[in-house]
């Protein structure tokens, strides 16, 4: 199975994408938004700034986990990574996005 995109509106009727690996397991996760267009538009974004390594923000949680941002070419996170035992399998995850978001279909679950 190739990665992609999930579209879909959450419980509180915002819109939101998901990047899921080949492996079904999810990489990346957008913030809500109000209208579809601009859901849509983030997916372009991650699309467009993931094969770019100096886009990825990694940070520690405070709990002592990995994550990272990744971020459009204004500074803003378009996509947030779900929290990671260590920083290898952080980094693993940014590898995963890089290699799969650009070509990544869309699966809009909303239509």
């Amino acid at each position: 199975m190739a990665a992609k995109f999930e579209l879909y509106q959450d419980k509180a009727g915002e819109y939101r994408f998901r990047l899921k690996a080949g492996n079904g397991e999810n990489i990346l996760a957008s913030e809500g938004y109000k209208a579809k267009a601009s859901c849509v538009n983030g997916i372009e974004s991650v699309k467009k700034n993931a094969p770019e390594e100096a886009r990825y923000e990694k940070k520690e949680t405070a709990a002592g986990k990995f994550m990272f941002n990744l971020k459009s070419t204004n500074g803003q996170v378009v996509g947030t990574s779900q929290s990671y035992a260590s920083e290898k399998t952080r980094d693993g995850g940014i590898a995963s996005v890089m290699k799969n978001a650009a070509d990544a279909a869309v699966d809009d679950q909303t239509a």
